[in-house]
């Protein structure tokens, strides 16, 4: 891998040169002189590692400044891992400092690494070379090129010399043949097309850029006037077109404006514009000559009568704004003469030194250093790196504040430059490395904090090797300021960075990943107050981070900060990525005395976070890992943010909520809606081949987290003091008002798992279980009392003297046999209606009578257990059961059947009408295999109910088995009900991962509200 090293002014685009300290930062010292601008910067000292370049020749057909590059020679040896200096050029045997073979770490494709800049000695930081005598002024020379980074597509610029600009070649001279050009542009940037009207600006641009990426001034003049050359519209056209801009360089897209653009405050516009947004400004200048653009004006109806002077105008405007545009912004400027070089350009895209998503680790991320070699290099054992190599190609990522504070920075600079050199590693600035490049700048800086004793070791360094101080300064000069790997998945910076900032290159990204936010307040040891930035971040990204030390490295909302405090006596601390598995040694004493004790408020903190309303309000599209992008429409999540914010548990204990289920296929079978034949038969059809049947409890489903005691509920979900989990309803409620009530429910539990010695077998300190709470009349009394009860009340009123009547009008010898027949048939469904739902009716007296009945063990500490087939779910869940001493928990009967073997389904079908003959609600088939998929990657339903006879009618009615009604309720919907039941299912999934995944209150939140917001959907609550 070759060594990643910042470009010598990219990310200072829209900065200063040198990124000072905030003001409020103990360790800044008062802001640096603005460096040079491009019209008055004098060339770069020469270096031990560069010669200094001959001063270019400017030619009115070469506008670019460029050095030549020296000749690439074999690179000195080294020893490996460590940093060393090639010998000076007036030394015998001296090999100068020129472009050596790249060092690639094990297991990366060089093909896929952004190549070094010519003229750059791998691990050594140089000026690099122009490409070629042709290349246009690309670059401002705004500071001295101390170091090099690699170009990834192409090099465009050189930064060995001012970057000046010749006076524009007579139209006369320009030829009629070009030799083809690249023009570098970075793949995120706001291009800017400068040339007069008729020059081919809209021509070129279609050329080489995609449409989508093409903001034509003309069109937006379209949009808001329907004419194109309406020059009235002009403002609104413009305001269209830096909105569209806009919102592209916010969404990270490149943007191309098709626009004159002659007029210096038409593109102060844009060059602000990609300041606000932290994108590089580009312009490509179309100087083609006057009589070129007047005919090809002429040729075009729509511009036909459009006046020579317009054009005169604009050549005059172009002339004037040529040699300014470096300083007006414009961080690269490609000027093409002619139509000839118009025509033979090509555009090519580079990369952002900042993007290396292509590199996808693994990685070893090492928190701040500050001096402690030893600890560096015991955590590097640790870790595996064998002479700062690891054997399985790993890369080391270090987040800055290597010097300070600590007894030997001149060891950690060594090796931590000689594996980044060897590309074995990577490594950011931290505020403490600014300060000294600053210093070793030779300016006045605060020798506070440790510097003065960084300062005194170099100084010793110098008697033994008068060129490594030059080392320093090259490597800490030549370094970016974040990275994003793995794909966008992780970002990497010294002090944190949120979202807007991720990829992005300015000066105030630069300062952000230096020094962090502070409120702009001083806490009572004189130092800044952090913004706690990561209770804000939402990001997809992880982004780790030091330069704020804490006790101990914890993840907040998807941000870990890495520095747990070495120098002060703490430990150094990496992190395993993508494995996420922390990695830490002790220190080996207090080497510094911190200003104030570590404290365990890093940024965010753990306790009592609260919810944003802002995750949940509103439409919401979902990420699952099953169903991909769920939506939750704006109305569902009114409904649901109603139930949280006024009925529900604690937010912190909410992890999960049960989907809905769907019931089996309507049946034809005579004299029933639903049989367990229609069950087993969608299974086989879906290629499940097994399932098992569990006994349906009748009684209102529960969820209940359970921690092993008070401190394991603290720390993992912030619950308050004297609570230990959490028994809810499928909606979030809790089932009992009194929480001591429900801490005697978890007490119980929390014995039989003890008992069961399930803590350790599964390594846990909490659990988390799907369960039905019995009896039915717990938590369901006034839905008894108003309802069924009165229906069964009713009947049992109206019917006895209704049936009297009419026998005794059928002895007089009436001819009411008919209707007496229809009486009784109508009095005995009632009667039977009234037996279905006191069969689930008992008294209880505080916890007595009370039955909690587990069928699924969710999730433990670390990991999601919803995948675990059902069959050993039940084994578990048996053990727990049969070590209850209280007689709280109560078992499910179970029956496996194979879904092909004809025997095994009428063997499911005797048990189910044994099981509902006996007063049973009736059962669930579910896969054995739990999360199962059909052969075309459908997701089959997780389980489907199948209810007994005599139960339906408490759900549709005494008279529902009548004919009539049965063929009538044979054509129920059940598409929504199915579909409904798999999205909540997804949702739950994707809860209980990311909280045994460990990921923030907000993230697990998000799916289980999207769970309780689906259900509000319209749908028959009879399914």
């Amino acid at each position: 891998m070759t060594e990643h090293r910042r470009d010598p002014s990219a990310e200072r685009a829209q900065g200063t040169a040198d990124v000072p300290a905030p003001a409020t930062e103990p360790t800044a010292a008062s802001a640096p002189a603005p460096e040079p601008t491009a019209a008055s910067a004098p060339a770069p000292e020469p270096t031990a590692a560069s010669a200094p370049a001959p001063e270019p020749a400017t030619t009115p057909a070469a506008e670019s400044v460029q050095a030549p590059a020296p000749a690439p020679v074999p690179a000195a040896a080294t020893e490996p891992g460590l940093a060393t200096v090639a010998p000076s050029a007036a030394e015998p045997g001296a090999v100068p400092a020129s472009a050596s073979e790249p060092v690639l770490a094990p297991g990366i494709d060089a093909a896929t690494m952004p190549a070094p800049a010519a003229g750059t000695e791998v691990g050594r930081a140089t000026a690099p070379a122009a490409e070629s005598p042709s290349e246009p002024v690309t670059t401002p020379a705004t500071e001295p090129a101390t170091a090099s980074a690699p170009a990834p597509e192409a090099v465009t610029a050189s930064a060995s010399a001012p970057a000046t600009a010749s006076a524009p070649a007579p139209a006369h001279a320009l030829g009629t043949t070009a030799v083809a050009r690249e023009l570098a542009v970075t793949d995120l940037s706001l291009v800017v097309l400068i040339g007069a009207t008729g020059s081919g600006k809209s021509t070129f641009a279609a050329r080489h850029f995609k449409p989508t990426e093409v903001i034509s001034s003309d069109f937006c003049r379209g949009l808001v006037s329907d004419d194109e050359n309406d020059q009235s519209a002009t403002r609104d056209a413009f305001d269209v077109l830096h909105y569209i801009a806009g919102k592209r360089l916010a969404a990270g897209r490149r943007t191309v404006i098709d626009a004159t653009s002659v007029q210096k405050e038409a593109r102060r516009q844009l060059v602000d514009l990609a300041r606000e947004h932290d994108v590089l400004p580009i312009a490509i200048v179309l100087d083609v000559p006057e009589q070129v653009c007047l005919e090809r004006n002429a040729a075009r109806p729509d511009r036909a009568g459009m006046p020579p002077h317009v054009v005169q105008r604009h050549q005059r405007e172009l002339r004037r704004s040529l040699r300014g545009l470096e300083r007006e912004g414009f961080r690269k400027v490609h000027v093409l003469r002619g139509t000839a070089e118009v025509d033979a350009a090509t555009v090519v895209t580079e990369r952002r030194y900042n993007d290396l998503t292509h590199l996808t680790g693994p990685f070893d991320i090492i928190g701040d250093v500050h001096g402690c070699s030893a600890e560096l290099e015991a955590l590097l054992a640790k870790l595996g790196y064998e002479d700062g190599v690891h054997p399985a190609g790993r890369t080391a990522v270090f987040l800055g504040d290597l010097v300070d504070r600590g007894p030997d920075s001149p060891g950690v600079l060594r090796r931590v430059m000689g594996m980044v050199a060897a590309g074995t590693a990577l490594c950011v600035p931290g505020n403490h490395e600014n300060k000294l490049a600053r210093h070793l700048k030779g300016r006045k800086v605060q020798m506070t904090h440790g510097l003065a004793e960084t300062v005194e070791q170099l100084a010793r360094e110098d008697e033994r090797d008068p060129r490594f101080r030059q080392q320093v300064a090259d490597f800490i000069g030549g370094l970016v300021s974040h990275y994003v790997l793995d794909g966008g998945r992780l970002v990497v910076c010294h002090a944190g960075l949120p979202e807007k900032y991720h990829g992005r290159t300015s000066g105030r990204v630069r300062s952000h990943a230096l020094y962090g936010e502070t409120t702009g307040e001083t806490d009572e040891f004189g130092l800044p107050v952090r913004y706690p930035w990561a209770d804000d971040y939402r990001g997809s990204a992880a982004v780790v981070y030091g330069h704020t030390p804490v006790p101990t490295a914890s993840w907040i909302n998807n941000t870990l900060c890495l520095d747990t405090g070495a120098v002060f006596g703490g430990r150094m601390t990496a992190l395993r990525w993508p494995e996420r598995e922390i990695v830490d040694v002790p220190a080996e004493r207090v080497w510094y005395e911190p200003v104030k004790p570590l404290t365990t408020q890093v940024p965010g903190g753990t306790d009592g976070r609260p919810l944003d309303l802002a995750d949940v309000a509103g439409r919401r599209s979902v990420e699952t890992t099953r169903m991909g992008r769920l939506t939750v429409r704006e109305e569902n999540a009114a409904a649901a943010l109603e139930v949280m914010s006024r009925f529900a548990v604690d937010p912190r204990l909410l992890a999960y909520l049960p989907p809905t289920m769907s019931p089996c296929a309507t049946s034809r079978q005579e004299g029933y809606l639903e049989h367990p034949a229609e069950a087993f038969a969608a299974y086989r059809e879906d290629g499940v081949a097994q399932v098992v049947c569990e006994e349906k409890h009748m009684g209102s489903r529960a969820v209940a987290l359970v921690c092993r005691d008070e401190d394991a509920a603290r720390e993992r979900f912030g619950a308050s003091a004297g609570v230990t989990g959490t028994l809810h309803t499928r909606t979030g409620r809790p089932f009992f008002d009194d929480p001591a009530t429900t801490e005697q429910v978890l007490a119980r539990i929390r014995d039989a798992v003890t008992a069961a010695g399930l803590w350790a077998e599964l390594d846990t300190d909490w659990l988390l279980l799907d369960a039905e709470l019995l009896p039915w009349s717990l938590k369901a009394s006034g839905l008894l009392r108003t309802q069924y009860a009165a229906v069964g009340a009713a009947a049992g009123a109206a019917f006895p003297p209704a049936l009297a009547a009419l026998e005794a009008a059928a002895a007089r010898g009436t001819e009411v046999s008919g209707l007496l027949a229809r009486q009784r048939e109508r009095a005995a469904d009632a009667s039977a209606f009234t037996d279905a739902y006191r069969r689930y009716c008992w008294s209880t007296d505080g916890l007595e009578g009370v039955c909690l009945a587990p069928f699924q063990l969710l999730a433990v500490q670390g990991r999601s257990l919803a995948a675990l087939p059902h069959d050993e779910q039940l084994a578990l869940i048996d053990r727990m059961v049969g070590a209850d001493g209280s007689g709280l928990l109560q078992g499910t009967r179970r029956l496996m059947v194979d879904t092909g073997d004809e025997e095994s389904v009428a063997a499911g079908i005797r048990w189910w009408l044994e099981l509902t003959a006996s007063g049973g609600e009736g059962m669930v088939v579910k896969p054995l295999g739990a999360i199962v998929r059909t052969g075309s990657g459908r997701l089959v339903q997780p389980g489907v109910k199948c209810r007994g006879r005599e139960y339906l009618r408490i759900i549709y009615g005494p008279e529902y088995t009548r004919p009539e009604h049965l063929e009538r309720l044979r054509h129920r919907a059940l598409t929504h009900k199915r579909s409904l039941a798999l999205r909540e299912y997804a949702l739950g999934l994707e809860a209980l991962d990311r909280l045994a995944a460990g990921e923030p209150l907000w993230r697990v939140h998000e799916a289980v509200f999207a769970v309780l917001a689906l259900e509000s959907e319209p749908v028959d609550p009879r399914l």
